[in-house]
Formats: C-alpha cells, sequence, structure tokens
C-alpha cells in the first residue's frame, strides 16, 4: 500500500442541523443521501453553471459529531466559505476554513484503516484508493497503522494522470469550465435527478441536448509529454491544450468534434512540436470519435 500527503489540498468544515440541507441545494451531487460510507464527488458553480470549486463531501460517524467536510483545493477554501457564507442565509450552519489543522493523505494500491483520522474513499473511481483527513503530524502514526509506504505527492500525481483523472486548476481552470468539459459526469460529480442547486439549468441542458463538445482525455507521447497549457494542433488547426502530464502519459483538453475531424482526415495532433495520441480514459463512457484509430 502507498500514501502520500497532499499539500494542495486543504479541508472545509460545514457544521449545524441545516448542514445537508443546506450543502444538498448548492452542490452538484446529491447530498441527501450520503452517509459517512458513502461520501460524495461534487462542485459549487456559478449561476451560468462554470466551476467554482470541486471537492470530496465527506460526513464524519454520528459518534463522532456527523459534520461535514470538504477535500477542497486548499488554495480555494478561503473562497469557498466566503461563498458558502455568501448563501448561508439564515440557514444553521456554521463554516470554517480548518486547513491550518488538517491535511488529506491519499492511500492507493491497498485498503486500511486507522484511528488517526477520518478515513474515506474517493467516490471518483475505486483504483484512485482511499484518502484520509487528520492532522499532519500524525502523519508518520497514521501510515504505520494503515501499513502504507509514505511516498512525495508526486508519486500520486503520476498514479492519478496513469488514470486519466481530471484535477482542477491545471487540467480545467476553475470559472470557466463547466462540469461536463471536467468530465464530472463520468465521475459521479452531477446528480441529474436531484432538485434544484446553483447552475443546475445549464448543465441539465448540456447533459440532454448532448451538447458538450469539450472533454478531458488522456494522451501518450514517444519520448516525454509537452508541459500543460501548450496549445493542441491539428495541422495549422488549434484544437485544445495540454494539462498535467508525467513521463509520456497526460491529459488534455480537446473539441472531441475537431478530433473526430482529425482524425477521419489522418491529421496527426501536435502540441509544441510533440505528436500526441489521444485515447478516451477507461472509466469514460462518452462518445469518443476514432476510438480505435486512438487506441
Amino acid at each position: 500500500m502507498k500514501a502520500a500527503l497532499l499539500p494542495d489540498r486543504g479541508v472545509v468544515k460545514i457544521a449545524g442541523p441545516d448542514a445537508r440541507t443546506f450543502l444538498n441545494g448548492l452542490l452538484t451531487a446529491d447530498i441527501a443521501l450520503m452517509t459517512p460510507a458513502t461520501p460524495r464527488y461534487a462542485a459549487l458553480l456559478t449561476p451560468q453553471g462554470k466551476i467554482i470549486v470541486d471537492g470530496l463531501v465527506v460526513q464524519a460517524p454520528v459518534e463522532d459529531g456527523g459534520d461535514f467536510f470538504l477535500d477542497c483545493p486548499r488554495a480555494l477554501a478561503g473562497n469557498l466559505v466566503e461563498r458558502l457564507n455568501f448563501y448561508k442565509l439564515r440557514a444553521k450552519v456554521i463554516v470554517e476554513d480548518i486547513s491550518e489543522s488538517l491535511g488529506v493523505l491519499a492511500i492507493w494500491n491497498g485498503t486500511g484503516d486507522t484511528e488517526y483520522g477520518l478515513v474515506y474513499p474517493d467516490p471518483r473511481l475505486p483504483a484512485l484508493g482511499q484518502r484520509v483527513m487528520l492532522p499532519p503530524h500524525l502523519l508518520n502514526e497514521a501510515a504505520a497503522d494503515l501499513g502504507a509506504t509514505l511516498l512525495d505527492a508526486s508519486a500520486y500525481e503520476a498514479h492519478r494522470i496513469a488514470l486519466g483523472m481530471p484535477r482542477g486548476g491545471i487540467d480545467f481552470i476553475y470559472g470557466d469550465a463547466f462540469p461536463h468539459e471536467a468530465d464530472m459526469d463520468q465521475l459521479g460529480g452531477v446528480d441529474f435527478d436531484k432538485g434544484c442547486y446553483v447552475g443546475q439549468e445549464v448543465v441539465s441542458r448540456m447533459e440532454h441536448r448532448g451538447t458538450a463538445r469539450t472533454r478531458i482525455v488522456a494522451f501518450a507521447v514517444e519520448d516525454h509529454a509537452p508541459d500543460a497549457g501548450i496549445a493542441v494542433m491539428a495541422g495549422d488547426k488549434p484544437i485544445g491544450t495540454t494539462g498535467s502530464a508525467v513521463g509520456r502519459t497526460g491529459l488534455a483538453t480537446l473539441r472531441i468534434d475537431r478530433l473526430a475531424d482529425a482524425l477521419a482526415a489522418g491529421t496527426p495532433l501536435t502540441a509544441g512540436g510533440i505528436t500526441l495520441k489521444p485515447r478516451k480514459p477507461e472509466w469514460a463512457r462518452f462518445a469518443f470519435p476514432g476510438d480505435k484509430i486512438a487506441t
């Protein structure tokens, strides 16, 4: 089993008698039916349906208070608290950034439990493993309790990228991407049957009309992958942008319709002069023109 503390992750706590109803009316996932054993992947959106912040929603066991916690990008934790407080109105909730006292440990290639923190499965994909919210000074004790080998956060990044799992801030831009464009609909991050939430009309329209033309996909290269933020070209036409990468594997945001045209014409895809071979992640269900060609 492997483990790594993720320094880019923060924790926001939402407590109070109205916490569940409050979050369910704001986030893209169904919080009404979640339990401590079933965390959710969710996002807070703008009224226009774009992602402000995404993260994992976790509930503590009832015997430990039953409060809710958001495992989110640490750089956005303060902004998330401000946004949630803006919507609080008369709801009986307390929202606070507790990233200084709690960190997030990722565990993969095995499962375990520890008394040193709150353990929960990553709801996006089983292969991502588990996570633990814990005081950082208890990191070594928790790893020993789990029987896990502690590694640098870069090891988890390599694992994430190999699975084709997007990361906000590098594979998609907060404030500019719709949930479909970040593949949230493929990863259980959007519940299309729940009641209203901020931005719901736009997201539902994209789902029912099938208008999501941009997707994050994986790619392979023969040597070293290009840096993030490089334009992906099909001949002389831009069709997307590269994201995170490690070794000869990476992620890119691509216009699927333009990718289809390139594949049909036999036009190679390049980024910074490097040829990319795109593929759909194994967990993805969206239509991917040229699947056989890309594979």
